[in-house]
């Protein structure tokens, strides 16, 4: 199943979260590596929609607050170097929106 292009990404998950360096789980350097910072932190959201949305969303869980998706990918830095990850994407119950969770490094799959 592929999700909606239009899926709502929190600019605050980008900005205030996956890009901000982190004493535990640190994800902003890691995403530094394939070029993503702050200051570039749209150029992450638009990839997010163009590289993963049109990828295949397994559903992983039902919840009362809805489905549960993962799309796991590769995604192409802005430096050219690709990343291995996994999305956690949210479909809700009550409003049928598409909602961006968080990403994360694959590590079933090689980098």
């Amino acid at each position: 199943m592929k999700l909606p292009i239009d899926a709502t990404i929190a600019p605050a998950k980008l900005n205030q979260y996956l890009l901000v360096p982190k004493k535990r789980n640190d994800k902003s350097r890691w995403l530094a590596g394939a070029g993503y910072t702050l200051k570039n932190w749209t150029v992450l959201e638009n990839d997010l929609r163009q590289q993963i949305l049109s990828q295949e969303a397994v559903l992983v869980e039902v919840t009362s607050f809805g489905e549960t998706y993962e799309i796991s990918s590769e995604l192409t830095g802005p430096n050219g170097k690709t990343l291995a990850i996994r999305t956690i994407w949210l479909q809700e119950s009550d409003t049928g929106q598409t909602k961006f969770v968080t990403l994360f490094p694959d590590k079933r799959r090689n980098e």
